[in-house]
């Protein structure tokens, strides 16, 4: 008989409590925005600015003002999308998925906020609108706006389908996309997979399911600093024939679709100000982590050397 056979079962019999979100917002927590004067803000008059069709199998970058509002639609029909975020004067700070995750949840909607790497830790960017926010749990388990998985890339590719070769994953699309603004591929980072449904399994596997979004669908963010956004058009289109390798590659194709892009201002410019909304800062530690620096030459440590 084996070992696996006769160990006890340890945890058979103990009584696990139920589990209670780490990061609940508090009264007047960065966590919990002011719901009222953010969808003031989603209804207010506003003026386009910029906007543009993303390709499939492609990516493109765009700046976008604190107090800006960009959309990103599906104009033909479901297609996931991998968005980055950076500080746009300051590429070093950039959207943490997996703090986002800690600090909302696993896959995110209206009200969610996107937050920054440390040192800064702050929200770079908040949803405003979300027209798939009704999606809930499917009966897998699956949710939409997925923050579990990151870009698909070109590396696992060639490791996962024998050393193939395909240069327009979501990572090489946003690679492209942010070279303008002098960024490289170090910059590029765990995404927010819009309009893509994921969860895990009774294994704790992640998989994906088919994007639910129809013609039209959109996700709205409010800049709450001034912003840098990529987005790359997955080249697994709508992950109904996600695969590995040049046949997969040919065959996923056929469920390829654009995505739209529109950055708009609100037409009042004092809008933002009356509600009390103001660009978000980086959090108030000071950064000292304990140590104490020595002053100079006077520094009673080193005065009798």
């Amino acid at each position: 008989m084996s070992d696996e056979q006769t160990r006890p079962d340890r945890f058979k019999d103990r009584k696990v409590p139920v589990p209670v979100p780490a990061y609940l917002p508090s009264a007047g927590s960065p966590l919990a925005v002011d719901k009222d004067v953010y969808s003031s803000i989603q209804q207010a008059p506003r003026v386009l600015v910029n906007e543009f069709t993303l390709p499939i199998r492609s990516g493109r970058a765009w700046e976008a003002p604190a107090g800006s509002i960009v959309r990103i639609t599906t104009p033909e029909g479901p297609q996931v999308g991998d968005l980055n975020v950076w500080n746009l004067h300051n590429p070093s700070e950039r959207f943490w998925a997996s703090r986002t995750r800690q600090l909302h949840a696993s896959h995110l909607s209206t009200y969610d906020r996107l937050w920054s790497t440390l040192p800064y830790l702050r929200p770079l960017v908040t949803i405003l609108s979300d027209s798939l926010s009704s999606y809930g749990k499917d009966i897998n388990g699956g949710r939409v706006h997925d923050l579990l998985g990151t870009r698909c890339d070109p590396y696992v590719n060639s490791v996962l389908s024998s050393g193939a070769q395909y240069d327009f994953h979501c990572h090489s699309n946003l690679v492209r996309a942010v070279m303008p603004w002098g960024l490289q591929e170090r910059d590029v980072h765990d995404v927010l997979n819009i309009f893509q449904v994921t969860g895990l399994d009774k294994e704790g596997r992640y998989f994906m399911s088919p994007c639910p979004a129809e013609k039209g669908d959109s996700l709205e963010f409010l800049a709450e600093t001034d912003v840098l956004m990529a987005l790359s058009t997955c080249p697994g289109g709508d992950l109904s024939l996600w695969g590995f390798g040049a046949d997969s590659e040919a065959e996923m194709i056929k469920v390829c679709r654009p995505l739209h892009v529109q950055v708009y201002q609100l037409e009042d410019k004092d809008f933002l100000a009356n509600q009390g909304w103001k660009p978000s800062e980086p959090a108030p530690y000071r950064g000292m982590h304990g140590m104490k620096v020595p002053e100079g030459e006077n520094n009673p440590r080193t005065a009798s050397r």
